[in-house]
């Protein structure tokens, strides 16, 4: 009887217990433009010190046929909690989703076509999901957790790395790490991180950036996003025909004013009283196009939510955070402490580009799997901060230490004029108080377009990256 208890204990163990295997990657031929390319589609295990498979980290590497070495480009979205599908489809790969060409979202159904500005021109390239996104997994929630941090984050996408390095054999290739969003978070974060793992990159592509959440969150107390998104919201209010001008004159403006006057002004706090707080806020309305009235009302700090929600309030349209050219539909409503229904910028991408990867991977790559595809809501909890908890993350003091340590490692950042979510302004606060020794200051290119967090979904922006880019990388490859 006892033994009959024992063995009815045991069996639950056994059922639940999971193993991950490793699998076989697709490898598929193709071309563009008389370029031939391989196209390798699968998963490589991460594994933990006991040598068992924690998790399965989904890829695509693209190698073009050519004798000579080829520099090596890895690429990831942001999010946290985002697959690599919008650099990987909408700019860096030999097929790209075909939108309108200001972006906007064509009618379905959606289709692909090939991309003649793709990066295989200059490099191999490496799109890698995280653990929790695309198709990407953990053996189980709770091994799933380790992986949902900054340091996880950093620490499982540098172990793929070196672990690719190591079964591809391109440890002597020029490296280079291409993130956006989060993922240049990441980015700078990794090039700190395996830089003490013998791991030195020839440079870092950072396609709307952001190191420092200092510039970002409109915390109580935190003034510094109010200054760095103003020329963000003049430039937004100037497409949108709420104030005129010319755009690179008032952006200058912008730009004097927000760490000028208005920096000041913000500093004074509830001193700030009588004809100076009025001359602000006369200031402020001419270069955001929303009413003196509705600026005294928010305490003449309009965080991105009013921003977005107040500027086409009589149309009953908000704009768009991730790119601020776009407005949705939305119900008009009366407080000043609203934000907008939705974003519609990131509404107007998220059929396309989910329809028409998987059809990619499925189709075109041959990866079969039944598995869903997780756009952002693979992860199953709150992303750990680490140290700065809901703070001020940044990885900015990592971007400086790896540059301080590989004097030749170049960094090339790419910033919209409409992008809500990672302003260029911020950047370049960001960029300016890194303390580089002067030397390292000339390794740092920023370049700006005119077009929102994805550029590249804008014709025009989509030719200008790529060009800039292959310059770049063309200039950091070395021999």
């Amino acid at each position: 009887m006892a033994d009959d208890v024992k063995k009815t204990e045991e069996a639950p163990e056994k059922k639940d217990e999971k193993k991950m295997l490793e699998e076989t990657p697709v490898v598929r031929e193709a071309s563009i433009g008389g370029m031939e390319y391989t196209v390798e589609t699968g998963r490589m295990p991460i594994f933990d010190e006991e040598g068992e498979i924690q998790a399965q980290v989904f890829y695509h590497y693209y190698k073009v046929k050519s004798a000579a070495k080829r520099p090596l480009i890895f690429s990831f979205n942001g999010g946290p909690g985002s697959p690599s599908l919008w650099l990987h489809l909408g700019t860096m790969g030999p097929r790209r989703v075909k939108m309108q060409a200001d972006g906007n979202m064509p009618q379905p159904p959606f289709v692909l076509v090939d991309n003649p500005h793709h990066w295989l021109k200059f490099g191999d390239l490496v799109f890698i999901d995280p653990v929790g996104t695309g198709f990407s997994r953990a053996k189980d929630e709770k091994a799933a957790e380790k992986f949902w941090s900054v340091k996880g984050d950093i620490e499982s996408v540098g172990e793929f790395i070196r672990l690719f390095l190591v079964r591809k054999e391109r440890w002597a290739s020029p490296l280079y790490l291409a993130g956006e969003s989060y993922g240049t978070t990441r980015a700078t974060g990794l090039s700190g991180y395996l830089i003490e793992r013998g791991v030195s990159f020839s440079g870092l592509i950072l396609v709307s950036s952001v190191l420092s959440f200092q510039t970002l969150r409109f915390n109580k107390g935190n003034d510094l996003p109010y200054a760095v998104y103003l020329p963000t919201y003049t430039a937004t209010a100037h497409y949108h025909g709420k104030i005129s001008g010319d755009l690179q004159e008032l952006i200058g403006q912008a730009r004097e004013f927000a760490f000028g006057d208005y920096w000041l002004a913000l500093a004074k706090g509830s001193n700030l009283t009588g004809e100076e707080r009025y001359r602000i806020r006369a200031r402020l309305s001419a270069l955001t196009g929303l009413s003196e009235d509705y600026l005294e009302r928010c305490d003449l700090r309009p965080d991105i939510w009013k921003f977005c929600k107040e500027l086409c309030r009589d149309e009953m349209r908000s704009v768009g955070r991730l790119d601020s050219r776009f407005k949705g539909i939305d119900a008009t409503n009366r407080g000043v402490d609203e934000g907008p229904e939705h974003d519609p910028s990131m509404s107007l991408l998220m059929g396309p580009y989910t329809a028409m990867y998987n059809h990619y991977a499925r189709t075109e790559c041959g990866y079969e799997t039944d598995l869903e595809y997780c756009v952002f809501k693979g992860i199953k909890k709150p992303w750990d901060w680490g140290s700065a908890g809901e703070g001020h993350p940044d990885t900015s003091e990592a971007l400086r230490k790896a540059m301080s340590r590989n004097p030749y490692m170049g960094v090339f950042v790419a910033s919209g004029y409409y992008d809500l979510a990672t302003p260029f302004f911020a950047t370049e606060y960001t960029v300016s108080h890194l303390d580089l020794d002067e030397s390292l200051r000339g390794n740092i290119e920023i370049k700006e377009y005119e077009a929102g967090h994805m550029m590249y979904i804008h014709e025009g922006s989509l030719e200008k990256l790529e060009r800039e880019v292959g310059d770049f990388v063309g200039r950091t490859r070395g021999s």
